[in-house]
C-alpha cells in the first residue's frame, strides 16, 4: 500500500473562489518500507486572484507575492503530479492519500486535476485524515473540539508544533511526525527530512 501524505496552502478557504498556492506531497511505501516520491510546488497565481486571496489565510501560510509570481503553472504543476504518481505507481485500491484536512485538501487538489481526469488515472478516492485516526484510537475522549487539531495531536505526543508560517512541505513532514507516533510506526528515510522543520 502506497500512502500518500499531502499538504497545501491556499489563498483562502473556499475553493470555489480561492486557489491553490502551494502543494507538497510524499509517497511512502509501506510495503518496501521506503519513501518512493517526495514533491512540491509553488503555483503561479494573477493579480487577479490574489486581489481575492483571504488576508488571514495569507498570514498563516506567509507565502508572499513575488514568490508567487515566480512559481509554475497549475497546468505544469497537475502535468508533475500526473508524472510523479505514474513513476510512483499509484493506483486505486494500492494507494490512499492522508492529510490533516482531507476535505480541504481534497477540493484544492480537483482544482488542478479534475476528478474526472483522477477516475481515468485509476487514482485512489479514499482520502483518510489524521484527526479521525487520533479520535478513534483515543475512543473519542476528549474535553474539547480543539484536540483535534495536528498541533493538538503532536503535542499529546511531545511533538514540535508545526513552525510558523505554515509551508506545504513542513505540512507533510508533521503530519507524518503526527502518524508515526500515532501508530507506533517508524519510516525510513524519513528523520532527516523531519529534523529540517524543527
Amino acid at each position: 500500500m502506497q500512502i500518500i501524505f499531502l499538504d497545501s496552502e491556499t489563498t483562502g478557504l473556499d475553493a470555489t473562489k480561492h486557489r491553490l498556492l502551494e502543494i507538497a506531497f510524499k509517497i511512502f511505501d509501506s510495503r518496501k518500507k521506503r519513501l518512493v516520491s517526495s514533491f512540491e510546488a509553488i503555483i503561479n497565481q494573477p493579480a487577479a486572484v490574489l486581489a481575492e486571496a483571504d488576508p488571514h489565510s495569507m498570514s498563516i501560510n506567509g507565502i508572499k507575492e513575488e514568490v508567487i509570481l515566480t512559481g509554475k503553472s497549475e497546468r505544469a504543476v497537475s502535468a508533475e503530479i500526473i508524472n510523479d504518481f505514474h513513476r510512483a505507481g499509484v493506483a486505486k485500491g494500492a494507494a490512499v492519500f492522508i492529510c490533516q484536512n482531507p476535505s480541504f485538501d481534497r477540493a484544492f487538489f480537483n482544482q488542478l486535476i479534475s476528478v474526472e481526469m483522477q477516475k481515468e488515472l485509476q487514482w485512489p478516492y479514499h482520502w483518510l485524515d489524521l484527526a479521525s485516526m487520533f479520535w478513534a484510537i483515543k475512543k473519542g475522549n476528549f474535553e474539547k473540539e480543539s484536540d483535534i487539531s495536528k498541533n493538538a495531536i503532536a503535542e499529546s505526543f511531545g511533538l514540535k508544533k508545526e513552525p510558523d508560517p505554515h509551508r506545504a512541505m513542513n505540512g507533510v513532514i508533521h503530519l507524518m511526525q503526527c502518524y508515526e507516533a500515532l501508530l507506533g510506526l517508524s519510516i525510513p528515510e524519513f528523520e532527516a527530512s523531519a529534523r529540517s522543520v524543527q
